[in-house]
């Protein structure tokens, strides 16, 4: 409900530009995300790590290459024999051939190395959510400071009016002799000071689109048109069942299982590097070279079958072991660590809607109170029995609780996606 009401019709077909008319929040999200280049970095990241991990399967698979080689010797070996020269070797050598190679037994290096590419895969796919996560945060951020703000400068406007209203009527009653000139200018002193605190206001709306601005890429001039208004919808919070959401879809401890698999395949990897392989190899093609014509050139054919192992390698693999081995549990104590900062980010998230809607209901009660205090306040001056000083402050009270309402419906608001990021929920699909 929070994405707006236009939330359909900010969905447009591939290729043309999510900015139109208006932005809603998902709008907003989703023109972020595609404008976004760091986002393309890390897509192509995760490409590359799939890259990676097609070339790693590769081991599984024949390595068949083509040569041919011609080789010019000179002088080469002649042996007298019966008063004629005996050469044992050509002057031109010609060989082409074709070699087939293929990994029988490797004790599962080839397959820990697989994994452990997979691993890496899966860990580049994280960080483009995480990374994803966070700059639609950041919009959805910006966005409802565009929508406090201009909320913030509507109260301060109704105030101005107001005020105005007030001082024409003492300026009607200054005129009559009723009241003195002093009423008068003492309201002109609240009406600046209601005005300074809009141009502050102002100033910090524009600040925020200057900020949603960089967000899109788009020129900070950008009259860039948000569209939405606070709106005040609270909701039930089970922290228990946030919390076993968070565990869940929290991509922080996806990274931080990701990296406990990375540590797991590369302590297996390096266990398997140290071990024996054997391979076998053919070769088919042709040359030249063969007595007794030596310049002939005839077929030939060569098997190989070769086993690899390793004796000593001055410690390198006992060393990698022990690097595997705390690289692991440093892993798992990093998971620990990121299930309690979870843990802790959900109980705040839950503390802050509480407490922001506790701030609503108590601003709801003031403004009651305030409105109904300027009435009065009002009702006494009209009649002589009061002051204007009394109307001022009523003036300053009721607009001090309409700002109050607003900053609880922003809290509030900014408090439900804080909760919905501490549990990993997904805003920008």
């Amino acid at each position: 409900m929070l994405l707006g009401a236009g939330a359909a019709q900010a969905q447009t077909a591939p290729g043309i530009d999510v900015i139109s008319d208006s932005l809603t929040l998902d709008g907003t999200v989703r023109s972020v995300l595609d404008a976004n280049p760091a986002i393309t970095t890390l897509d192509e990241l995760a490409n590359a790590a799939t890259g990676r991990l097609a070339q790693t399967r590769t081991g599984f698979l024949p390595q068949v290459t083509g040569t041919a080689t011609y080789t010019r010797i000179d002088p080469v070996v002649q042996i007298p024999l019966g008063g004629e020269s005996f050469q044992i070797a050509p002057n031109n050598n010609y060989d082409a051939h074709i070699t087939a190679q293929y990994l029988l037994l490797d004790f599962g290096k080839s397959d820990a190395t697989v994994k452990l590419a997979a691993a890496q895969v899966q860990t580049a796919k994280d960080n483009v959510t995480v990374s994803r996560r966070d700059l639609a945060f950041n919009a959805a951020q910006v966005y409802y400071n565009i929508l406090f703000m201009r909320e913030s400068i509507k109260v301060q406007d109704a105030q101005i009016v107001s005020l105005q209203a007030h001082r024409n009527e003492m300026q009607k009653r200054v005129e009559g002799g009723v009241s003195t000139r002093f009423d008068v200018t003492t309201t002109d002193v609240r009406i600046t000071q209601a005005q300074n605190t809009r141009i502050d206001l102002q100033n910090q709306l524009r600040n925020q689109q200057v900020q949603l601005a960089r967000l899109l890429h788009k020129p900070s001039q950008a009259d860039l048109p948000v569209k939405g208004q606070l709106a005040f919808q609270p909701q039930a919070v089970d922290v228990n069942a946030e919390l076993a959401k968070a565990y869940e879809n929290r991509p922080e401890i996806k990274l931080a299982r990701d990296a406990e698999t990375s540590a797991t395949l590369q302590q297996h990897l390096i266990e398997r590097s140290n071990m024996p392989s054997l391979g076998v190899g053919a070769q088919v093609g042709a040359r030249n070279g063969y007595l007794p014509n030596l310049n002939q050139i005839r077929p030939n054919t060569v098997g190989v079958v070769q086993l690899s192992v390793p004796i000593f390698d001055g410690h390198k693999n006992k060393n990698q072991r022990v690097e595997a081995l705390a690289n692991s549990r440093s892993a798992v104590a990093r998971t620990q660590d990121t299930q309690e900062q979870i843990r802790a980010d959900v109980r705040q998230a839950a503390n802050n809607l509480e407490f922001s809607q506790a701030r609503y209901d108590n601003s709801q009660l003031q403004i009651a109170q305030a409105a109904d205090a300027l009435t009065r306040a009002r009702g006494r001056y009209r009649y002589g029995v009061g002051q204007n000083l009394d109307v001022l402050d009523a003036e300053t009270q009721l607009a001090q609780a309409r700002l109050a309402r607003a900053q609880a419906m922003y809290n509030y608001t900014l408090g439900q996606y804080q909760l919905k990021r501490a549990t990993g929920e997904v805003i920008w699909k």
